[in-house]
């Protein structure tokens, strides 16, 4: 099969919202009158990202997802999408799967693929996503305020048990670990939560590389510093994982707090927006919980649920580091 029967075969659909889609040099989009264009890019690289024992449906999720996520903390709605593929070659198997749990997700949020490339090499997924969102509503990192609480949304700490399982760094009961598995390979983009939190969070950003590294995205670009609860994060961990596997503190809050690979949203609201942060956690269906404040010194404090320090550090992901 070569490559443009490839494409035809998985990935070309009849255009919809798009005024062109796949098969021309460039796609067209046309967000509506008073909207802007909110575009983001991520990479997904075999054995960095995604184990080679990965189910080629839920990588197709995945791939997806975790672009559907930086719509969400932007407050965007999805439009459009665009895949660039390397493969070790053509294996068709492989190929219904991904594009089926890929196409799956993209029909969930009216996402279309509009164009992409090919090639052989090792296997890797880049995926830029366009959505459209409101002139001067978008969500923004740089908007927090002293005063304000900070929530996240979901779990958090679920995909880190699973990696630490496949390390074999700690034991999980199947059924803990069946759960943490599906949270690492097919994680939810808050993108309904997202469009709901505009005109009511200050600042938000999504959780790919571990809470304290992301928060620490919005206290630098807001200019101000924050105290985090470490026992309300943990609080959030998945409650399979922590009712039945007799994990400790240390491990919990190292999951929660420098886990990555949530694709949870963490977001910043005033005291008198609490209210409306839980009613647009209940119209999205989403879990919304408090788990510290937005300070006015700088720098990230991390207290127990009675304000003592916890003295045990954590970091974020870098794939350079």
């Amino acid at each position: 099969m070569g490559e443009f029967d490839l494409i035809t075969r998985y990935f070309q659909r009849p255009a919809k919202r798009s005024p062109l889609g796949v098969g021309d040099d460039c796609a067209l989009l046309a967000p509506a009158p008073g909207m802007q264009l909110a575009v983001s890019c991520d990479m997904l690289v075999e054995g960095r990202h995604f184990l080679s024992t990965v189910d080629p449906a839920r990588l197709g999720h995945k791939a997806l997802a975790v672009n559907l996520s930086d719509l969400a903390a932007c407050g965007a709605k999805p439009l459009a999408f665009t895949l660039a593929l390397a493969l070790p070659g053509v294996d068709e198997p492989w190929l219904e799967a991904f594009s089926r749990g890929l196409f799956a997700l993209a029909d969930e949020h009216g996402c279309e693929l509009v164009g992409g490339d090919t090639t052989r090499g090792p296997l890797n997924i880049c995926i830029t996503v366009f959505g459209e969102v409101p002139a001067g509503a978008a969500l923004l990192r740089s908007g927090a305020h002293a005063g304000d609480d900070i929530w996240v949304s979901g779990t958090l700490g679920d995909a880190r048990l699973a990696l630490e399982a496949f390390r074999g760094t700690l034991a999980l009961p199947a059924d803990v670990f069946a759960q943490a598995r599906m949270r690492m390979e097919q994680p939810t983009p808050r993108v309904a939560l997202g469009q709901a939190l505009r005109g009511k969070a200050s600042a938000a950003v999504d959780v790919s590389d571990g809470l304290v590294g992301d928060l620490g995205h919005i206290l630098a670009s807001s200019k101000v510093g924050a105290t985090l609860d470490a026992d309300a994060a943990t609080g959030v961990v998945a409650a399979a994982a922590t009712a039945s596997c007799g994990l400790g503190t240390e491990i919990l809050r190292t999951c929660a707090l420098s886990g990555g690979d949530d694709y949870e949203l963490v977001f910043t609201a005033p005291l008198a927006a609490r209210a409306a942060v839980e009613q647009a956690g209940r119209e999205s269906a989403t879990r919304v919980t408090r788990i510290g404040r937005i300070d006015a010194e700088a720098g990230l404090r991390i207290v127990d649920a009675g304000g003592a320090p916890v003295a045990q550090r954590f970091g974020s992901f870098d794939h350079f580091v």
